[in-house]
């Protein structure tokens, strides 16, 4: 009995820790974000409802919004950027290291490419967003973007 679980432990060594990881692509989430670039709109999924469709502007010509598969790293409630004059990110939840959807006062760009390569969104929109990810966590929220 005693070597099984020796073979058992030197197995478990053996194989990749990714092995027993689950990817964020697969893992189940609560919340879903999907962000469509050809479009310009997000949708909002809960537990696979579809709740909400809403204007987004992603990056403007000559820069980058990011297409794949994230989940959050950190929210912060009052943002400011530090890459662009201090501009305001209010309801910012980061994705992809300083990449974030976030509230914008340049609320009649939304549905046009019109960022740095952030997803913005009307800041009533960006609240709703927030705090449904504050409720469930971040860890049961997923963002997928698409082109």
């Amino acid at each position: 009995m005693q070597r099984r679980n020796v073979m058992l432990l030197l197995g478990a060594l053996l194989v990749p820790q990714a092995a027993f990881a689950t990817s964020v692509a697969t893992a189940p989430a609560r919340v879903v974000a999907r962000v469509s670039i050809s479009q310009q709109v997000m949708q909002v999924f809960h537990e696979g409802r579809h709740l909400y469709t809403w204007p987004v502007s992603t990056a403007k010509a000559g820069k980058i919004t990011p297409t794949g598969v994230f989940q959050p790293e950190f929210l912060s409630r009052n943002h400011r950027s530090r890459r662009y004059n201090n501009a305001p990110m209010p309801w910012a939840i980061f994705y992809d290291g300083h990449y974030a959807i976030h509230g914008t006062d340049q609320i009649k760009r939304l549905g046009k490419p019109a960022s740095h390569g952030c997803v913005r969104l009307h800041p009533d929109n960006a609240e709703i967003l927030f705090k449904m990810v504050k409720w469930e966590g971040k860890e049961n929220m997923r963002v997928e973007i698409v082109a």
